[in-house]
């Protein structure tokens, strides 16, 4: 079964740091369009961050110069996101997206993760 599955949320103080990662599993191709999106409780879900297979990233505001996106070479169908000094308003539940190929010849599916929780609070 293809899916994208996340790690890494957890409960951290203001200014502290955490990591969250997002493996793409099952028979892949490959992997295009990786994002990082969150919602908090009473809000719809926005965008975090954002990168292609190029290694283009775009950021909301509200994280630029604190959270970073990357994907590892070494690392097939997982991209990451680097969140430090975190705030109490980065509090929501973290999703990741891709767009998924399954077979060389046939177009690409959009993925969503199950969510994982960040809790920043002293």
């Amino acid at each position: 079964q293809v899916q994208l599955v996340e790690s890494g949320g957890g409960l951290v103080r203001p200014g502290g740091s955490l990591r969250l990662s997002c493996e793409a599993s099952g028979n892949i191709v490959s992997i295009y369009n990786m994002g990082w999106y969150r919602q908090a409780p009473g809000k719809q879900r926005e965008l975090v961050a954002t990168i292609t297979s190029g290694g283009r990233t775009v950021y909301a505001n509200s994280v630029k110069g604190r959270f970073t996106i990357s994907t590892e070479d070494n690392v097939k169908n997982r991209f990451d996101l680097q969140m430090n000094n975190l705030e109490a308003e980065d509090t929501a539940v973290y999703y990741c997206n891709a767009d998924l190929r399954l077979t060389r010849l046939s177009g690409t599916i959009n993925y969503w993760g199950q969510g994982t929780q960040v809790t920043v609070s002293p």
